[in-house]
This record gives C-alpha cells, sequence and structure tokens, in this order.
C-alpha cells in the first residue's frame, strides 16, 4: 500500500536564486494596471545587464511607468516547481537599430533580439520593452520533506 504524497510547501528563494531562474526561462506575463483593470499579457524575455528586456504583445500607447513581470514553470503532474516576480520602471524600446542589436551579454555575436525573442502577434501591438528590476520575489514549490 503506497502512501499518499507529501504535501507542498512553499519556500521563498533569494534574489539570486530568483533572477537565475528567471534567466533560465523564456515566457513569462507582463502585469500592469489599465484604467481600473489588471492587464496581464504574455511575453518573452531575456536577462541583460541587469534588466529584462521582454517582447510581448501589449500596446506602448498603454505601458505604464512601473510594471510587474511574472514567471513561473510548475509541473503540473507533481506540483513541484517555482515562481519569480520582478518589478520596477520601465522602457518602451522605440530605436529600431536597438532592436536590431545582438543579444548577448557581451553585445556582440548574439541574434538580434526581435529575432531572437519571437513574438505572438506583429504588427502595433508588438512592443520591446526593459524593465528594470527595483524588487525581486521567488519562491519554490516543494514536497515537505524534501
Amino acid at each position: 500500500m503506497s502512501s499518499p504524497p507529501a504535501a507542498l510547501r512553499m519556500i521563498e528563494v533569494s534574489g539570486t536564486e530568483a533572477l537565475w531562474l528567471l534567466e533560465g526561462s523564456a515566457l513569462g506575463r507582463l502585469v500592469y494596471p489599465q484604467r481600473d483593470l489588471t492587464v496581464v499579457r504574455p511575453g518573452r524575455h531575456t536577462w541583460e545587464y541587469g534588466r529584462v528586456v521582454v517582447r510581448t504583445p501589449a500596446p506602448a500607447a498603454v505601458i505604464p511607468v512601473d510594471a510587474t513581470y511574472h514567471v513561473d514553470e510548475v509541473r503540473e503532474a507533481t506540483g513541484t516547481g517555482w515562481s519569480v516576480t520582478v518589478a520596477g520602471p520601465v522602457d518602451v524600446i522605440t530605436d529600431p537599430d536597438e532592436a536590431a542589436l545582438p543579444h548577448s551579454l557581451e553585445g556582440m555575436g548574439g541574434a538580434p533580439i526581435r529575432r531572437t525573442l519571437s513574438g505572438w502577434t506583429h504588427g502595433p501591438h508588438d512592443n520591446l520593452l526593459r524593465l528594470h528590476p527595483t524588487t525581486v520575489s521567488g519562491f519554490r514549490l516543494v514536497r515537505a520533506g524534501a
């Protein structure tokens, strides 16, 4: 007779570990207020020079000065995984030359940001944003006793 699975626990992680988890992922959600609503848009991201660069189908005109970006990876079968949230000021990258710059920590040898971060839509609502994290939080979901 097998015993039931151990209960899940949330364990807070350091900011360094949270950023490491975010850097190792590619998909997330941009969250920002718009009028009386909270808007959530999908995003593809990369971590560069201490900032999160996000490609999202959010209209540039409604992106506020500050926003939140949330990334998680939770395994459906076990319920284990992690979740990271970063928040801070946001710049919309409007310069086409900057959007075409190589994406790499050295600034050379990588693919252009727009090509590296493929979008869901193309056109006026396909934007690149740069989020400067001022707050970083994260946790792991683990089985008790693990």
